[in-house]
């Protein structure tokens, strides 16, 4: 038991090793920022939402800054959604569907967002990062035998929308340690 002890305080001690992530912080050292709610350039409603509370639980999470009302902030951390793409993919034809009929088996979501950080006091751009054709593959619908109207559509919006917060937490926290990363 001594041994252990004498190793992991050796190990935590020598060579200045930290447990830990190391120190991050945000361009110019700021520790007050604002998140407002990202701007949705795309026809999907409702994902900009998703995005924002993705990047303010980062943000909360790692405390590299204090999420704080406008009025408090010296930075303020500004999203857009610009671009969003449903492709079908792995298309089904012949077997038991009418001739000339065609399904698909997967979608790809593909996705483009901007992040911008930028002090108050000015609107000088402290940090600019684009994250371009994020993708994520999901199951489409599958039709059964019984006829070409037994698809549920609610399941295809539900996957989608599953996907979209799944990609804007990855995205997110990509933006995050981009942001905060040696400065």
């Amino acid at each position: 038991m001594k041994r252990y002890f004498l190793f992991l305080l050796l190990l935590t001690t020598g060579c200045a090793y930290r447990l830990g992530s190391p120190d991050r912080s945000l361009p110019g050292g700021y520790r007050q920022i604002t998140i407002p709610v990202f701007r949705n350039l795309t026809q999907e409603t409702g994902i900009e939402v998703a995005f924002t509370n993705a990047l303010i639980q980062e943000f909360e999470r790692s405390r590299t800054g204090r999420i704080v009302e406008p009025s408090q902030s010296e930075v303020t951390v500004e999203g857009e959604i610009t671009s969003i793409q449903y492709l079908p993919g792995g298309k089904k034809e012949g077997g038991t569907l009418p001739s000339g009929v065609v399904l698909a088996s997967e979608y790809r979501i593909l996705i483009d967002a901007k992040i911008i950080l930028r002090r108050v006091a000015d609107r000088a751009v402290l940090w600019e990062g684009n994250f371009p054709n994020r993708e994520r593959t999901y199951v489409a619908p599958q039709v059964t035998q019984g006829g070409l109207n037994t698809v549920n559509p609610l399941y295809n919006l539900s996957a989608r929308r599953q996907n979209i917060e799944v990609m804007a937490a990855d995205m997110m926290a990509e933006a995050h340690d981009r942001i905060t990363e040696n400065f």
